[in-house]
C-alpha cells in the first residue's frame, strides 16, 4: 500500500518535530536557571527555523512527487480523531504548566512544561493518524 500525500506530510511533521525539539531540549535541559535565558531563546529560534525549513522542503518534495493532494471524508475523520487526542493532552499540559507556574519561582520550568506538553500533544495527534492511515481506517 502506497502512502497518501497526507500520510507522507504527517511523517515529515512527526520526524521534524522530534528532530527539532530533541535538539532544543537536549541543549537547554537540565538548567539551574530560574528564568529562560537569552541563549536558550536562541536555541528555541533555531529549532523553530529548522522545523519550518524541514516542513517547507519536505512538503515541497512530497507535492512534486505526489500531485494528488485532495482530501476526502476519510482524511477528515482521521484528522478529527487525532486532534481530539492531541487536544486532551494539550489541555492537561496547560493545566499542569499553570500549576507549575504557581508552585515555582521564575518562568523556566513553566515555559518548558508548557512547551513539552505542546510538543507531546502534537505527537499524540500525529501518531494515531499515522496508525489509522496504516490500518486503512
Amino acid at each position: 500500500m502506497s502512502l497518501s500525500f497526507q500520510e507522507k506530510s504527517l511523517w515529515v511533521m512527526f520526524v521534524g518535530l522530534i528532530a527539532a525539539f530533541s535538539f532544543y531540549f537536549v541543549t537547554v535541559l537540565p538548567s539551574s536557571a530560574v528564568n529562560v535565558m537569552p541563549d536558550q531563546v536562541v536555541y528555541f529560534v533555531l529549532a523553530v527555523i529548522f522545523l519550518v525549513v524541514t516542513q517547507i522542503v519536505g512538503n515541497s518534495v512530497i507535492a512534486i512527487m505526489d500531485r494528488n493532494t485532495q482530501t476526502d471524508e476519510r482524511d477528515r475523520l482521521i484528522a478529527l480523531k487525532g486532534m481530539r487526542n492531541g487536544g486532551y493532552v494539550l489541555a492537561t499540559g496547560v493545566f499542569l504548566a499553570l500549576c507549575t507556574a504557581l508552585l515555582t519561582d521564575g518562568n523556566f520550568l513553566f515555559t518548558h512544561v508548557l512547551l513539552g506538553f505542546w510538543l507531546f500533544a502534537h505527537l499524540v495527534e500525529i501518531a494515531p493518524r499515522l496508525f489509522l492511515y496504516r490500518r486503512g481506517a
